[in-house]
C-alpha cells in the first residue's frame, strides 16, 4: 500500500485577488459543548448564551466606510455621539 504524494500548499493570493465573502465556519462551544456555527470563526451559542470575542475571527471586519452599497454623502445615523 502507498502513500499519495502530499499536495502542494496553495499560493498566497496577490492582494488585488477577488474578496470571497464570509466563510460559514463550525466549532464546539467552549462552554456547553454544543457544536454550533458561525462567520469567520466569529461565534455565539443560542443554548447557553456563549459567545467569543470578535478579534478571534479569521479576517478584519468591513468597516462602515468601506460599504460599497451605501450612497455618497450619506450620514451614519448608528454612531453614537
Amino acid at each position: 500500500m502507498s502513500i499519495p504524494p502530499a499536495t502542494p500548499a496553495p499560493e498566497p493570493e496577490p492582494e488585488h485577488a477577488t474578496v470571497i465573502g464570509p466563510e460559514i465556519t463550525y466549532a464546539e462551544c467552549r462552554q456547553c459543548g454544543t457544536l454550533i456555527a458561525g462567520l469567520d470563526g466569529r461565534y455565539s451559542c443560542g443554548v447557553c448564551g456563549w459567545v467569543n470575542h470578535h478579534s478571534e475571527g479569521h479576517r478584519i471586519l468591513p468597516r462602515a466606510e468601506d460599504d460599497t452599497n451605501r450612497a455618497a454623502g450619506d450620514r451614519d445615523d448608528n454612531r453614537l455621539g
